[in-house]
């Protein structure tokens, strides 16, 4: 199982860069990093919501199942 955390897209969407989502949120950019690359392996659910209330947006448009094959 892949969960893809599609924070650029959304980040492009709004227009926002990674520094202003970064201050907006309270997270530093190397986390916002880790979260765009896929290297996370976890994300709290007040992080979550954090990033949805920066990006006006649902959790849905930053997560996405893929099925490994």
């Amino acid at each position: 199982m892949t969960i893809i955390i599609n924070i650029d897209v959304m980040l492009a969407k709004r227009k926002m860069s990674v520094t202003e989502l970064s201050e907006r949120v309270g997270i530093t950019m190397a986390n916002i990093s880790i979260l765009k690359n896929g290297k996370a392996k976890a994300i709290r659910i007040s992080t979550l919501e954090a990033i949805c209330e920066a990006l006006d947006c649902q959790p849905g448009d930053l997560l996405e199942y893929r099925k490994e094959n």
